[in-house]
């Protein structure tokens, strides 16, 4: 966005809008509505198909029998690799929608799918070199990163009250994409064998083409969303940035972690061949995706933080439950276990990003600041510290399949892995009640002189 008191001159071309107030209620109903929900409609569906090809690589692995030479321990590299790239490009793209505008860059970003797709629909085969297959999976990256900049443009679409909503459906409806390639992954396999990974790869040819066409025909740019580098440098300064980071890693890190790696497991620690573990993947990543915006929902009834709170402690618990089954090796109680986890992800997904833009409308307001100005700070900051969070939260998902990776090198199951994410839910229960919701001083007027204390009385709401 501009910076505070500086103009920018009009854009040119009819996709472009110029005025956009969400937080006026008139606006809202006569236009605003409408527009939002129509941009929403088409991102999610480039988001979506982003999704499906940066998690192609852990369906593509139940293809890779013994003749592709790659151990258990290969596969959980290439699917670290896809996920530290999408983390690493969200924080380009995040920016990439005030630089260029949403629907510009979704138009870019959603024909860019297809380098990566067409790449291994040409390496695809046993005798290609690890090195070719690592090099692909680079570029699977581009697909994660669509999320960055995807819900960085629908934030800027929503008023307050409705962005729980709004970026909850966002992201569910893009993390979905994790599932239905799972999905097709085992149609594939259960139709024509897992001999031919070429015929999931073809399909999303022309969905890639599709979702680019459209959103060139139905997406807007919104004028007033500049280009703001102070807003970044100031989100890079802020605590809470970092603080919903590290929660974030907790919630999306761990849904997209383990959607790449749960195939995997099944197969190496439970001896599933790879029909069974295909018709069984594909579960929780769909759980956990059509539940975020329940998540988003739930937190703008009650709170944001509230609902992170318990969401962790529950995490903690159902990990739990998946240490005691991969001790005794119980499928039945370890499948339970992850469809529950993953289930919780995606309420968290939901209720941490509600939590970002309402901390820096309450940081807002503990300035003193009201009305329009307090909007635009807070969609300045929460914008900038989005790209940021979510690229962070994004390398969860690398530390959980380089985790298992180890674990198996080590003691040949995922136990000590999950040991691991049970303490790191624990960790972030604990900085969730001290930082959001803990009452550290008694309630006070706001003045000059306690303005400063407003944030920790207020963040509890978020």
């Amino acid at each position: 966005m501009t910076a505070p008191g500086t103009a920018a001159a009009p854009h040119k071309g009819s996709r472009w809008i110029e005025e956009w107030d969400p937080e006026d209620e008139v606006f809202w109903e006569a236009k605003g509505r409408r527009i939002a929900r129509r941009n929403l409609t088409f991102s999610v569906i480039s988001e979506h198909i982003g999704f499906s090809v940066w998690s192609m690589y852990s369906v593509l692995a139940l293809f890779m029998g013994p003749e592709y030479g790659i151990d258990p321990a290969g596969k959980f590299f290439l699917v670290a690799v896809a996920s530290l790239v999408g983390g690493v490009l969200r924080v380009p793209y995040g920016f990439a929608v005030a630089r260029f505008g949403g629907r510009n860059w979704t138009i870019f970003s959603a024909g860019l799918l297809l380098v990566p797709t067409l790449a291994l629909l040409f390496v695809m085969e046993p005798g290609t070199s690890y090195t070719t297959f690592m090099a692909v999976a680079v570029l699977t990256g581009v697909g994660g990163a669509n999320f960055a900049s995807s819900m960085t443009n629908i934030n800027n679409f929503y008023p307050l009250r409705l962005k729980g909503w709004a970026l909850g459906m966002n992201a569910g409806g893009g993390n979905i994409g994790v599932a239905v390639v799972q999905l097709l992954g085992l149609a594939v396999i259960g139709v024509v064998g897992a001999g031919h990974p070429r015929v999931l790869l073809s399909v999303y040819v022309p969905l890639i083409v599709l979702a680019t066409v459209l959103s060139a025909i139905r997406m807007d740019n919104l004028g007033p969303v500049r280009n703001d580098t102070g807003a970044a440098k100031e989100a890079l300064r802020e605590r809470h940035t970092w603080i919903m980071s590290f929660l974030y890693i907790g919630t999306f890190g761990s849904f997209i972690g383990y959607s790449f790696a749960f195939g995997l497991v099944l197969q190496n620690q439970f001896g599933r061949t790879p029909l069974q573990a295909a018709s069984l993947t594909f579960i929780g990543p769909l759980l956990g995706s059509l539940i975020r915006p329940v998540g988003g929902r739930l937190a703008d009834r009650i709170g944001g933080a509230k609902v992170t709170l318990w969401n962790f402690a529950l995490m903690a618990a159902a990990t739990g439950v998946i240490v005691v089954a991969s001790v005794r090796e119980s499928l039945a109680l370890f499948i339970a276990g992850f469809i529950v986890l993953f289930v919780l992800t995606g309420i968290g997904n939901g209720s941490t990003f509600k939590m970002i833009p309402g901390i820096f409308r309450a940081k807002a307001t503990a300035k003193g600041l009201e009305g329009e100005a307090a909007a635009v700070y807070g969609r300045r900051l929460s914008g900038a510290s989005m790209s940021l969070i979510g690229a962070i939260g994004a390398l969860g998902g690398l530390g959980i399949n380089m985790s298992l990776r180890q674990s198996f090198l080590s003691v040949g199951s995922g136990t000590g892995a999950f040991v691991a994410f049970l303490v790191y839910y624990a960790v972030c229960f604990l900085v969730t009640w001290a930082v959001y919701l803990r009452r550290s001083t008694p309630p006070v007027p706001v003045t000059t002189a306690t303005s400063e204390a407003k944030p920790q009385l207020s963040y509890a709401e978020v």
